[in-house]
Formats: C-alpha cells, structure tokens, sequence
C-alpha cells in the first residue's frame, strides 16, 4: 500500500456491518508515531465508527487493527486488553463528557488517580501543567457549566492527556462549538501536533486538515476512496 508503513496505527481489511449491512468495507490504512491522520468524508461515510473502533468502543466483523503496540481481533476483545488499550489510547468526543460534581482540576486528575493510581500530589501536578497547556490554569476551580463550550472541550482535552496516551483520538471535536469556540480548542490540537502527538482526527475542516494532517484518509459509504498528504486528498 501506498502511504505510511510500519506505523503507530495499522488497520487490515476493517469490516463492519450493521443489520448486515456494511458500514466499514474493508478499510485499510497507516498512521505514524507523531503523525497526525485526519479523517474527512461526508456524514454517514464510516469516520466515526472507524475511529470507534480503534478504541474498541465498536465490535467488528472482520479484519484488524493493530494500535499503540495493541492488536483487536475481530469479534470482540476481553475486558484486559480494552483496559490496556484505554491506557495508552485517549479519546476526545463531540460532547465534553465532564462530571458536573467535579472542578476542572479534578476531572483531570480523576483518571491517573483511579486508573493509574498516582498519588494526589503527583496527579494534582500533572493536570495544572495541562490545564496550562491549554490555556485554562486560572479556571481549576471551576465547575464545567460555567465554562463556555470551547473550554470545556479544552478540558475534555487536558482529561484525555492526563494519560498520557501513546495515541489521541478526536471525533468531530468542534462540531459542537461556534467558530469562536473552534478555533480555540483546533489551536490545542495544532500545538499538540506540533509537540509530537501522534492523533486520528475525524473532522469537516478541511482547513485544520492542511495545518496539521500527516496524512489524510477520506471515506465515502465505508470504503477509503483516497488516501495521500492533505494536497493530495484535499481541494
């Protein structure tokens, strides 16, 4: 194939139906270490569920991915090996997803301490320096609903870094947002390309796409129509 060989991210063949219908029709693509690959494609075209899948959030019937070091099988993986794929690969979706209950410094620190069980001081530590990263250190005490949507999607960011994933995944993560809002959390994800993250990014905006993209896969009814750098793929 074409592209980025032995690469952070391989998918073989991917098949995915839904009332026996394809939704993902043997789809096979690369994606890098600190590569960014974006994919494009109108609604209903296989970005979302494709993505989904990488994170083991949806069953498939054929074929394989191999991510972060962690290979799913077709037909379902064991509750281990998701919660070892969920380690070292973060999620970024269209809603925020943050305990209301929670300050913005304590959703982020929540995972290292339940999942990894660093000690508070540690976790404390690392989720100021990300809410710094993205730009909202001086809102740690609050609580999301007072957060505009921009930042709570900023939040939601810091969140998934708080891992340290190996991986980032982004479904459609402006969707939601007005432009305003977009261009502030697409800044994030530009720095965070930047400093080496490798990323899948499902979005519409072709624009971000040629700023940041490794690489660029657009689908059409769950089949990769084109594959190739942003100038290649994109008009």
């Amino acid at each position: 194939m074409k592209g980025m060989a032995n690469g952070m991210i391989e998918v073989d063949s991917l098949t995915k139906q839904r009332a026996g219908r394809p939704v993902l029709d043997a789809v096979s693509l690369r994606g890098t270490e600190a590569g960014v690959t974006v994919l494009v494609g109108a609604s209903g075209s296989g970005k979302s569920t494709l993505l989904r899948c990488l994170n083991g959030l949806e069953i498939f019937e054929g074929g394989s991915i191999t991510i972060a070091g962690h290979r799913l099988a077709a037909g379902g993986q064991s509750t281990p090996v998701l919660d070892d794929l969920r380690r070292d690969v973060g999620m970024v979706f269209q809603q925020f997803n943050l305990f209301p209950h929670l300050s913005v410094l304590e959703n982020v620190m929540l995972a290292p301490r339940v999942v990894s069980k660093l000690p508070v001081e540690e976790a404390r530590s690392r989720a100021v320096d990300l809410l710094d990263r993205v730009g909202l250190s001086s809102f740690a005490a609050a609580r999301p609903a007072t957060l505009s949507g921009g930042q709570q999607q900023r939040v939601a960011i810091a969140r998934a870094l708080a891992m340290r994933p190996r991986v980032m995944l982004f479904d459609e993560p402006t969707s939601a947002l007005d432009p305003t809002m977009t261009s502030e959390v697409l800044e994030v994800i530009v720095d965070l390309a930047k400093g080496g993250q490798t990323m899948v990014v499902v979005t519409h905006d072709h624009g971000f796409a040629k700023r940041a993209a490794t690489w660029v896969v657009e689908l059409a009814a769950g089949r990769v129509v084109r594959q190739g750098t942003a100038t290649e793929v994109l008009p």
